[in-house]
């Protein structure tokens, strides 16, 4: 008999568990929320949001309490209530509509975002032709695409993508990425691309942000150790899905995403010695606080809290919601 094996006298089996650092919210997820609850502090309810703030159902359902309403497109929105874009951006056409409606609108876009943004229509004015690394059909590629006109960026989703392309014509190249992607697999279809169009110029920075970073090198030190690594995070959150595969890959014996302490099947624990936590960038801390008690309430367990990225980014809110 093992240490390991000895049941303590709670009766509850042993377990470690590792908290992954930094975990949660990031600075732009923050920001987004903060517009809206200074929205509906400011102009009262209803505040209208185009699409989710942020990917989490948590978040979207409480600010719906507060007073929201969430839409997909403007014209569901009328014209005497105050506006507020997503997190993840939207295209130039979204914002030039509001101005011709005279709407009060609020940019919730993040600034890693809009960083992207710039630097494409710094390549277009250049004359180059974007490729842009992403998953088709989320919002934040939809948002980047829309700040150019059609044909001026090209999608590339994956190794296979990036083996195919073919340039327009004589159009020297350029690429910027979704903020939200996995840094590994960027890498690789990043490489193919360089390998065959070697005059890709590098960004002046990383498209990919410092909490997408942070997160995934946080989620590699757990992988590398444990039996189970829980992702908190919503399904449609890229930043959390590339949590899981991040696990797996740096070795997790298993990884699952659930929205919450409820969504956690215990039959998934069974041989399970050392757990790891994190959350994805939209994930509230409540609800990784949440999901350690129901976890301590079924084991012995031992919490840790991994070294990792101390970030201190914040970002300004909209001088309208702070005079």
């Amino acid at each position: 008999m093992t240490l390991t094996d000895v049941v303590p006298l709670s009766g509850k089996r042993p377990l470690t568990v590792r908290m992954a650092t930094p975990r949660g919210f990031c600075a732009g997820v923050d920001r987004a929320i903060q517009i809206v609850e200074r929205a509906l502090e400011k102009f009262g309810a209803p505040v209208y949001v185009r699409h989710e703030i942020v990917h989490n159902k948590h978040v979207v359902e409480r600010l719906k309490a507060m007073g929201a309403v969430f839409v997909k497109e403007l014209d569901e929105c009328p014209d005497d209530r105050p506006v507020v874009f997503s997190a993840h951006g939207v295209p130039k056409s979204v914002p030039a509509t509001a101005r011709a409606r005279e709407m009060l609108f609020l940019d919730a876009t993040c600034p890693l975002v809009s960083k992207v943004h710039v630097e494409a229509e710094r390549h277009h004015a250049n004359g180059r032709h974007i490729i842009l690394i992403g998953h088709a059909g989320h919002p934040e590629v939809v948002g980047t695409l829309g700040q150019l006109p059609p044909g001026s960026i090209s999608l590339v989703e994956t190794v296979e993508d990036a083996e195919v392309f073919q340039r327009p014509g004589d159009a020297p190249l350029a690429y910027a990425t979704q903020t939200t992607l996995s840094m590994d697999d960027t890498a690789e279809i990043l490489a193919t691309l360089k390998r065959r169009f070697p005059e890709l110029p590098d960004p002046h920075k990383e498209d990919i942000c410092y909490a997408t970073t942070n997160r995934q090198e946080a989620v590699k030190r757990l992988g590398e150790g444990c039996d189970l690594v829980l992702v908190v995070g919503s399904k449609n959150s890229s930043n959390s899905v590339r949590l899981v595969e991040v696990a797996l890959k740096a070795g997790a014996g298993a990884a699952e995403l659930v929205d919450d302490a409820s969504h956690v099947d215990w039959s998934w624990f069974e041989g399970v010695r050392t757990l790891g936590i994190t959350a994805g960038a939209s994930a509230p801390e409540r609800l990784i606080s949440e999901l350690v008690e129901a976890v301590s309430a079924r084991f012995d367990a031992t919490v840790i809290e991994d070294d990792g990225a101390r970030e201190t980014v914040t970002f300004k809110l909209p001088r309208v919601l702070t005079a």
